[in-house]
């Protein structure tokens, strides 16, 4: 089947491209720029005219309430590959849950769900799980998750596991002693109401174990979703000796800090917390001179009864996936990063990452394409959210920036009405 995108604006740092033409797609992979291939017959055509052509992003942290319907919305965030994390119900600790996952995924209609297994059993910190097993079952990577892992020793030999059968260990630093329970980051505003808080060295104390590990094991380390400066300084500081490690932030932790956050308002609930501004500022930095390799969304969509308690009780979390776009957007117009690396930064780098071949618009690359207004403005509310989780503290704004078609591999799976 032959499908034609035309008259867009075609942007992918990965091929220096940025030229208003058209892209050729046959059987599911890019086969031209701008000039048909020979005998090439168009089953359909895109008219781009005014949008921007894109690879499709790619997401390092997604975690789903309903495969169906949260991979309805990715499709709808231009997102055509996303990495589910472990730690849902079923937990991924199985060959046979990833099995079950994968047939909900089939289903659902949406080819590339990477699942990452479970570090250890049940996510209970103690007993290594199968990583073996789940990696022949098709997990991308191993992790606990956002829960802790019991002692030193068991991660030392759970990356050693890893490296011996070239697994990526994602992990997000977190120093569960420390943290203890905390809500907020240790700053002014916790203090002010009480909160209990998270000290920025929960973070930094157990990415620099982590890192050690990292040399002794030869493990392949990433690093999920930091929010300090210190944690920034760190990581650059072992990427400069040679540590094979790579970084992502998730998006809403580039918008706001510890003084946007309303006590009150459970939506500013997220593990890790909103940080100072000068934390915020860090991981753009970070960004731009490539110590941080990738932004993620950590989509969590939460059932309004998980955001009804007292802020400290609320399930952390935010639902992220339909504001991914536009916040890149917003970034990109109060100038802290330019269109094509921020674009780069939620496809090709993910992609590379998880040693995928999609995330460009490279030739004979599978044909993942996102189609986007940049100007088409639109408001967080109820008339237009697609999740089943309205857990987000952007509700009710006007941001600009719209999906209008998601095609992957050379088939059309979202278009805007």
């Amino acid at each position: 089947m032959g499908l034609k995108i035309q008259n867009g604006r075609i942007l992918d740092a990965a091929n220096a491209l940025d030229f208003i033409g058209d892209i050729y797609i046959q059987d599911g992979k890019i086969v031209s720029w701008d000039n048909a291939p020979p005998d090439f017959y168009a089953d359909e055509i895109i008219d781009a005219t005014g949008q921007i052509v894109c690879a499709g992003f790619v997401d390092l942290s997604v975690r789903l309430q309903n495969v169906a319907k949260e991979s309805a919305v990715a499709a709808s965030a231009g997102v055509t590959s996303f990495c589910v994390q472990p730690d849902i119900k079923p937990t991924i600790d199985t060959p046979e849950v990833v099995k079950h996952l994968q047939e909900l995924a089939e289903r659902a209609n949406y080819s590339q769900i990477h699942f990452i297994g479970a570090l250890t059993q049940k996510l209970e910190g103690s007993e290594l799980s199968s990583m073996l097993s789940l990696k022949q079952a098709g997990c991308i990577a191993m992790s606990n998750g956002n829960f802790p892992i019991k002692n030193l020793l068991i991660m030392r030999r759970a990356m050693e596991y890893a490296a011996s059968h070239d697994l990526l260990f994602v992990y997000r630093p977190n120093e569960f002693g420390l943290s203890n329970g905390g809500c907020a980051h240790e700053g002014a505003m916790a203090t002010r109401y009480g909160l209990p808080s998270i000290p920025e060295a929960a973070e930094t104390i157990a990415l620099e174990q982590c890192l050690e590990l990292a040399e002794l094991t030869g493990c392949r380390v990433h690093f999920g979703q930091l929010s300090s400066k210190r944690a920034v300084i760190k990581l650059r500081q072992a990427k400069k000796y040679g540590l094979n490690v790579t970084a992502d932030v998730s998006m809403h932790q580039l918008h706001l800090t510890e003084n946007d956050v309303i006590p009150f308002d459970s939506n500013y609930h997220v593990v890790p917390p909103f940080r100072s501004l000068e934390d915020r500022d860090f991981l753009c930095s970070g960004l731009l001179n490539g110590t941080i390799d990738a932004i993620c969304s950590d989509h969590q969509p939460h059932l309004l009864d998980s955001k009804l308690a007292a802020f400290p009780e609320t399930k952390a979390g935010i639902s992220t996936l339909e504001t991914l776009l536009p916040l890149l957007l917003k970034l990109v117009s109060e100038n802290v990063i330019d269109l094509a690396h921020g674009l780069a930064l939620l496809n090709a780098k993910p992609a590379d990452i998880l040693g995928l071949k999609t995330g460009t618009l490279s030739i004979d690359a599978p044909a993942d394409i996102c189609i986007f207004n940049s100007d088409l403005a639109w408001r967080v509310d109820a008339d237009l959210w697609q999740s089943e989780g309205i857990n987000t503290p952007f509700w009710g704004q006007t941001l600009t920036g719209r999906v209008t078609h998601t095609i992957q591999t050379g088939k059309l799976i979202f278009k805007r009405a």
